[in-house]
């Protein structure tokens, strides 16, 4: 089954608790797998594009035949996909995402590398004006690693936003940083903020409760400007953050949850995220390989 109007299964349907939780306590094991199958089945607003294969990382060269295999999977199931840089065999997602009917979050990925950052800067221009980005983003948590100043990312922003002004522009970081950089705040046209519970330590329970704090907050930076959730998750496996338990469970509720509260409230998320991806054990712990809806080897999971 794909994504369509109309569709059979309707995530509205779904009755939530006080807690504003979906009410898993008389869910078999089975019951929860057919749920969260059924979610996945009836499409999401956008899912983040996991790029990299087995012994693959950011900076090696991936093939537009690659883009366009994984492109093909996920197709069915989301109406946007989100990218994350601009080069490297990036710039395949935006293009191929195009031919299978998807709009796209493109991004141009900074960091404290010049000559990277030029790159980058230059291919979102390239591919918003030959029509591949419906949104752009200039960065991700770049403040948050402390890699750029706010005035140097500032002058990215506005660059972009010279060049293209006919397309909606932001830049990506955790929720709080909107309410800290007015400035980027003000200088976005829209507000594109990742909200992580299970990175905050919270346990399972509360997380969609959490989530919805962590965007009201962004909300009241925003001043009026609309909010997009890029990022939120959880972790098939890999162990704990204090409270927050990665498990195949909690991940399967976890997105029932934010599917159910995204199709309810009419707020656009990008579930991060498509595809496990090996590479990332190093930089996040071990949990960092398992955010995936599908497995490593491009299998559904569960």
């Amino acid at each position: 089954m794909s994504y369509r109007e109309g569709h059979e299964f309707s995530l509205k349907e779904i009755d939530l608790t006080e807690s504003s939780d979906v009410d898993f306590g008389k869910l078999s094991s089975e019951q929860l797998k057919e749920l969260w199958r059924k979610t996945v089945e009836t499409g999401m607003h956008g899912l983040c594009f996991s790029l990299y294969e087995d012994g693959q990382r950011p900076g090696d060269i991936i093939t537009e035949e690659q883009v366009r295999r994984r492109m093909q999977i996920i197709q069915p199931y989301t109406k946007w996909v989100r990218s994350f840089s601009c080069t490297d065999g990036n710039e395949f997602i935006p293009k191929i995402a195009r031919e299978f009917g998807i709009k796209t979050l493109v991004g141009a990925w900074l960091g404290d590398d010049p000559e990277i950052n030029e790159r980058e800067i230059a291919g979102l221009i390239k591919l918003a004006k030959d029509g591949h980005v419906d949104i752009a983003a200039v960065g991700n948590e770049v403040l948050y690693r402390k890699e750029l100043t706010e005035d140097e990312l500032l002058d990215f922003m506005y660059r972009v936003k010279k060049a293209i002004p006919d397309v909606p522009m932001g830049y990506v970081d955790a929720y709080y940083e909107f309410s800290v950089h007015p400035r980027i705040t003000e200088a976005s046209d829209v507000i594109l903020a990742n909200c992580y519970p299970y990175w905050e330590s919270c346990p399972l329970e509360y997380s969609l409760l959490h989530m919805k704090q962590m965007f009201a907050q962004a909300v009241e930076a925003a001043k009026g400007k609309k909010v997009i959730i890029t990022e939120t998750g959880w972790p098939s496996e890999g162990g704990n953050l204090n409270a927050a338990y990665a498990s195949e469970v909690n991940a399967m509720k976890y997105f029932i949850n934010t599917q159910v509260w995204s199709a309810k409230e009419e707020i656009d998320i990008f579930y991060f995220s498509s595809f496990d991806e090996s590479w990332k054990v190093g930089a996040e712990g071990d949990v960092g390989a398992y955010w995936g809806l599908w497995d490593k080897y491009e299998k559904l999971k569960f």
